[in-house]
């Protein structure tokens, strides 16, 4: 069998007029990058205004475990799928961070049969985006302790500057750092520390504008510090709001590519689930649907975190309303969750899979609780065996869903069509009524123990008074009515990665917050989750390389 790069590799690429084409995209709207990429200009996009939109689908998963879960897969295979049963279809996806890229989870554009192309591009530089959002918001870091060294005329509290610095690489050495050592000449020292590029709240405000005008309006309104009265200091207080939508205008373009199959993929924004609001832009996802009858995005990490900020974030700042949701399992994961070890999910194990498939029936039950129909995609493996894959289907049944066995790593979207035909059934249907989980009136701590208590059902949320009180000193000061972003570990429903299947009764604590005023979100960090990730033992750039023909080697 042929690796994934191989496959990528051997695509059969069309040009990417005849790839816009299929959504009515005329050539003159497209912005080359390359031969094989391209940005769609904002002109055209500005004129779909008022057409009719599209089914959404989202794509979302169990909680992550070492067997694999195939998400980016499925949404690759599913979009595929839709497109040979007749619809008029575009992905929408994320595009790829560096960062696990050179550590360990390697790349984002699907597997097998079902992948994005060009793989190697989109896992790398891509278009550039992340480079534009790391330059504008290290611009604006740059800017801020410049105006305290030229006089400091704001009054800015240096022990209050809340606006950090990024980069796109795991680098854990960064976390917690002193800058302005060295005299005078370099400035004040003063305590702070870089968060990865996808963390950035300029990513997300980046995700989540609708244009140039509402990206530089929630640009400029960005608190960065604070003065020794706590009022706030704003990123337009500091005039560097200009030359930040400088930087991000082209990144602001969606990005049109494609799958294995030709199926136009728009890939657009990067955010980490599990640290901030894992969903790919708002502007990519607005303009899909009003080119497409069906729509088909994905959600970072599991259900927990991914799902749950798409509807309660995304869905609600864009207005967005899901026609259906795609849970992706394995059976190797259910083995998993079922407390058998990775060297062991060979063997045929029905005991295992039942025991394990209470993470899939919360996730099921998590994913109704928002109104939106739900059917389970089995991404197949080859050791599945027909009793395993039979005990996952009569689990779900029970849980008042349908899983389908999908094969479309090995067969592309010839091996989702009977998904897809569900997927349409379910949307088709109407008999979604959608709704986040919480009112925005409802009080920021009441909003984070709502999540608690009904998504990951712990029974209790530690939190110290300086943190109520910040909470309460937010609601004072108008930002009480922003949904919550929590930030934890994707590996379970609670704030321990071992602790698997569906624990319940529990204790989240919540160690820090962060105002992310112009993203829309207040930031709540739980138990010893980092923005900042380190590489691992063995990291995968010690494999990474050009080979004899200068072709990149080691990257998946």
């Amino acid at each position: 069998m042929k690796t994934d790069i191989e496959i990528a590799r051997a695509a059969k690429k069309r040009p990417m007029p005849e790839i816009a084409a299929k959504l009515g995209i005329p050539e003159d709207a497209l912005i080359p990058y390359g031969r094989d990429k391209a940005k769609i200009d904002r002109e055209f996009i500005a004129g779909l205004a008022g057409r009719p939109e599209g089914k959404l689908i989202l794509v979302t998963a169990i909680n992550p475990t070492p067997a694999g879960e195939g998400k980016t897969t499925t949404t690759v295979g599913l979009g595929d799928a839709l497109a040979r049963i007749g619809k008029r279809t575009a992905i929408c996806i994320r595009e790829a961070s560096l960062g696990p890229n050179f550590g360990m989870k390697g790349g984002a554009a699907g597997g097998g049969f079902a992948q994005i192309v060009p793989m190697e591009e989109m896992n790398l530089h891509f278009t550039g985006d992340f480079h534009a959002i790391t330059a504008a918001h290290n611009l604006l870091a740059a800017m801020i302790d410049n105006h305290i060294y030229w006089g400091n005329s704001l009054e800015i509290d240096e022990r209050r500057i809340t606006w950090r610095r990024v980069m796109d690489i795991n680098d854990r050495a960064l976390r917690d750092m002193v800058v302005g050592l060295g005299g005078v000449a370099n400035g004040f020292a003063r305590q702070t520390g870089f968060d990865i590029t996808v963390a950035s709240e300029i990513m997300a405000i980046l995700c989540l504008s609708r244009d140039l005008d509402d990206l530089q309006e929630r640009l400029g309104r960005i608190v960065v510090a604070y003065r020794r009265d706590k009022s706030p200091i704003l990123c337009r207080d500091i005039k560097a709001d200009g030359a930040m939508v400088v930087l991000l205008k082209e990144a602001m373009q969606p990005n049109l590519v494609q799958t294995l199959e030709n199926t136009p993929a728009f890939v657009h924004g990067g955010p980490f689930a599990n640290i901030a609001h894992g969903c790919n832009s708002v502007m990519a996802t607005s303009t899909a649907l009003k080119l497409a009858d069906f729509v088909v995005t994905e959600a970072g990490f599991g259900a927990d975190l991914g799902a749950e900020k798409f509807f309660d974030i995304k869905c609600r700042k864009a207005g967005l309303t899901p026609a259906a949701a795609v849970i992706v399992a394995t059976v190797r994961a259910m083995k998993m969750n079922g407390g058998v070890a990775k060297a062991d999910l060979g063997p045929e194990n029905v005991e295992a899979v039942v025991k394990g498939c209470p993470n899939l029936g919360r996730h099921i039950a998590n994913t109704k609780g928002f109104g939106v129909p739900v059917v389970v995609a089995i991404n197949h493996f080859t050791t599945d065996t027909e009793a395993e894959i039979a005990a996952v289907k009569d689990y779900v049944a029970r849980q008042g869903a349908e899983a389908i066995i999908c094969r479309h790593w090995a067969d592309g979207g010839a091996g989702a069509e009977e998904l897809a035909r569900k997927v349409v059934q379910l949307a088709e249907a109407g008999t979604g009524h959608f709704a986040p989980l919480y009112p925005d009136e409802m009080p920021l701590f009441e909003k984070i123990e709502t999540i608690a208590r009904r998504i990951y059902h712990a029974g209790d949320v530690i939190a110290d008074k300086a943190v109520r009180d910040q909470l309460r000193a937010w609601e004072a000061a108008g930002y009480g009515n922003l949904p919550v972003c929590m930030a934890k570990t994707q590996y379970s429903f609670s704030t321990y990665p071992a602790l698997r299947k569906s624990p319940t009764d529990h204790t989240l604590p919540i160690r820090e917050m962060r105002l992310s005023t112009r993203a829309g979100f207040i930031v709540v960090i739980c138990g010893e989750i980092m923005t900042m990730p380190g590489l691992p033992r063995v990291p995968s750039a010690e494999t990474i390389g050009l080979g004899a023909e200068g072709e990149v080697v080691g990257l998946f």
